[in-house]
């Protein structure tokens, strides 16, 4: 059900207006660094229930002074606020207490129990109970009783539904109540008022005889707004299952290290990075590391999907909630918890609820008219058949018939509801989705361009003329490697393996994004990567070389493979009437050889950082609208600038931060898989506006007319809502699982120019 206002015990249980929370002090402490001179705090408000409590929070937050970003997940009922470093620190807290709103620091992973469904489980069986009993009344009061024992009849049904009001309906009441008093309304505000207005005016006709009594119309609204509410709680829980079970794979603490030799059990989120770690046999590994000594086997399924254990020793990078096996290892934290790759798989778990869509700005503003509008209408309904009859009694029957039946709350619930069962259906196939916006602008898309070296080919390259190169030149070219994530730049680390000549110190290291690594030793300025960079004078080099002070010294030759799936996704887009090309910095030739593999036509090579934007600059003046899958640092620009982005979990880190999608496992069907999930998604979201669209059109009309009692207006409003939820919950039946191929990847394929991907 959709609502809006304070959790009704934290609300009624404060002792002013404002409502607990955080200092600043506090604030500041949890609050985390981000790219861009940006800190992030995350808090817990549980008094958070629908669209209009986001929109009214957001608004409220967007407003403080500093603050550059504010976003409500209506699951996980967290508050992320961004605001920028240079200013004070805003009070978040004091915003949210004026608003109503009690809240405190939020805790991945706390281990809370959900007395939200067990309240809404016990309303529901006393509110059931009471209009059982009420109906079996009824019957008799409809079948003939008259007089004294219709009228006792009444007062045993007053009797049985004033506890279950009072108990069942406080869920309503108190919510209702504290929005009204900080000002605002809400969908519980004329739930509210319908129900107390049924019960007092059935109370009115049984102290005075009357014929009609709708006792049963007040228990029995309850009971069916609370099968809906606990639905769509129920629903959102399963989201909320999955973050949790992500958390649960993170470690606790570790073992670390001092410089002194001692070591300290320190919880995991005093780990800095820098700090060495022993990690035995049956530890997670609790945050993204590399290994310094020691050789073991992890179990990456939560990376990769796979079962099979990845054999790991000195030098391999290591992620955060990935499972030692085998042996001890000793490592050293390149992240601190809340940066590395599962703290940043739970954010975009939790991320998929909040986007902003066109579907959902639609029905939250909707949402948001509807309680004023709804009070309007019915008042001038009391009005107008006052005027026409000057019967109250029957105005105010009518009224309160229209207060309940033309509640939103199926308008409320009918992109949420969507939302979450497509979030949870791609992140049982290892896709994690920054925001629902993300999914509608996914089923526009008609295009697709893909990155070549670590998006259609594994990106994992292999030296394969290492024993043609001077070692020397080679252990040069490995400790400037060393220095990059590049795919290129991470085979020839590898390489170290060949002891160098001589130790090197960089007096500098840069990397430029789309060319190559640049490094300075004293007045003698390195190179590696493009030749047409890398060198003064173009010459016979083809593909990454390395140069001192533009001569070359050395020329290397990798080759890749195709990434798995890679063909069954070109087709299953093709087949869906996508157009598909490629876009890479690579050279022509090697570009050509991988089109060819996987019958792409449609190809762009040598393209910098700024040609790929360009290209997607140019395909959207065509009026196309582009999914584009990168990997690189180099992709990082096209992927925020397409209409819609996906990038693997491998990706670097710039890049899974420009993307909208981020797939963990290795096949490239994680693509046709969420696109088709974002169809059927946008699909019926559709279906659910128009559904309740229709309802009100047919319903409000007839209440108007006064042929609809209470208890019909209830039993139609929550029946609406209950078959919003139904429909979105379709989404969460499929049975589509991403394929793992059994066999190896495709061919390999020769590298040139790969240092620009």
């Amino acid at each position: 059900m959709n609502c809006c206002g304070p959790d009704a015990d934290t609300a009624l249980s404060l002792p002013s207006a404002v409502a607990k929370g955080p200092a600043r002090e506090e604030l500041a402490l949890s609050s985390r660094a981000l790219p861009g001179g940006l800190r992030q705090a995350d808090l817990s408000v549980p008094g958070v229930h629908c669209g209009a409590c986001m929109t009214n929070i957001e608004a409220a937050l967007g407003h403080l002074d500093g603050v550059d970003h504010a976003r409500v997940n209506l699951s996980t009922k967290r508050v992320s606020v961004r605001w920028r470093e240079d200013a004070a620190t805003p009070d978040i807290a004091e915003a949210l207490g004026r608003l109503g709103y009690e809240s405190h620091l939020f805790e991945q992973g706390a281990d809370e129990k959900d007395e939200t469904l067990a309240e809404l489980i016990r309303g529901l069986g006393i509110a059931g109970f009471a209009a059982g009993n009420i109906m079996l009344l009824s019957v008799s009061v409809w079948s003939g009783a008259t007089d004294a024992t219709r009228d006792l009849f009444h007062w045993i049904s007053a009797l049985i539904a004033l506890p279950a009001l009072a108990y069942a309906g406080r869920i309503f009441f108190r919510s209702a109540w504290g929005a009204l008093r900080n000002g605002r309304t809400n969908m519980d505000v004329p739930i509210s008022i319908g129900i107390l207005l049924a019960y007092s005016m059935s109370l009115y006709d049984t102290a005075n005889s009357g014929p009609h009594a709708y006792f049963d119309a007040s228990a029995s609204l309850l009971f069916f707004l609370l099968i809906g509410r606990t639905l769509d709680h129920v629903m959102r829980e399963r989201a909320r299952v999955a973050v949790k079970g992500l958390a649960r794979l993170a470690a606790r603490g570790a073992t670390v290290l001092n410089t002194d030799g001692s070591s300290a059990y320190l919880p995991v989120s005093d780990i800095r990075p820098g700090a060495h770690i022993l990690l035995a046999a049956g530890e997670r590994v609790p945050v993204d590391a590399r290994v310094l000594k020691g050789r073991s086997e992890l179990d990456c399924a939560i990376v990769s999907g796979e079962s099979a254990p990845v054999v790991v020793e000195a030098g391999a990078s290591l992620r955060a909630g990935t499972l030692n096996l085998t042996g001890p290892l000793t490592i050293e934290a390149t992240a601190a918890a809340q940066d590395s790759f599962l703290a940043e798989m739970m954010r975009l778990m939790e991320a998929a609820e909040s986007g902003r869509g066109g579907y959902r700005r639609i029905a939250d503003r909707a949402a948001a008219l509807y309680a004023p509008i709804l009070h309007l209408t019915a008042f001038l309904t009391f009005l107008g058949w006052m005027v026409a009859d000057g019967n109250w009694h029957q105005a105010i029957t009518i009224a309160i018939a229209v207060l309940i039946i033309t509640c939103p709350c199926a308008l409320g619930l009918a992109v949420p509801i969507v939302q979450v069962a497509a979030a949870r259906r791609l992140f049982e196939n290892g896709i994690m989705v920054k925001d629902g916006s993300a999914m509608e602008r996914l089923a526009e898309i008609d295009t697709v361009v893909f990155d070549k070296t670590g998006t259609l080919t594994l990106g994992r390259p292999r030296l394969v003329n290492a024993n043609e190169t001077a070692p020397d030149v080679l252990a040069l070219a490995a400790a400037i490697g060393l220095h990059s994530r590049h795919p290129i730049s991470r085979a020839l680390a590898e390489t170290r393996a060949v002891k160098p000549a001589k130790e090197w110190a960089f007096d500098a290291i840069d990397e430029i994004p789309g060319f190559g690594l640049e490094a300075r030793i004293g007045t003698d300025t390195y190179r590696l990567g493009r030749a047409a960079w890398a060198l003064d004078r173009a010459n016979t080099a083809a593909g990454t070389v390395l140069s001192k002070n533009g001569a070359r010294l050395g020329e290397f030759v990798f080759e890749d493979r195709l990434r798995a799936g890679a063909g069954a996704a070109i087709e299953a887009l093709r087949g869906r009437g996508m157009a598909v090309e490629i876009v890479s910095g690579d050279r022509p030739d090697a570009v050509a050889s991988v089109a060819a593999a996987l019958g792409i036509d449609q190809t762009s090579s040598g393209a910098l950082p700024s040609g790929k934007v360009e290209r997607l600059e140019t395909l959207k003046a065509e009026g196309r609208k582009v999914l584009m899958v990168g990997d690189g640092l180099n992709d990082a620009p096209a992927l925020a600038a397409a209409h819609v982005s996906m990038a693997p979990a491998s990706a670097a880190d710039i890049g899974r931060s420009a993307a909208d999608f981020v797939f963990l496992r290795e096949s490239l069907s994680a693509i046709p898989l969420t696109l088709a999930t974002s169809r059927e998604a946008s699909r019926l979201i559709r279906q659910n506006l128009v559904l309740a669209i229709v309802y009100n059109a047919v319903a409000v009309p007839i209440a108007l007319l006064g042929y609809v009692t209470p208890l019909v207006a209830a039993l139609a409003m929550s029946g609406s809502s209950v078959i919003v939820i139904a429909n979105g919950l379709r989404l969460g039946t499929g049975k589509t699982k991403l394929s793992r191929p059994a066999t190896e990847p495709g061919q390999p394929f020769p590298i040139k120019e790969a240092m620009a991907s």
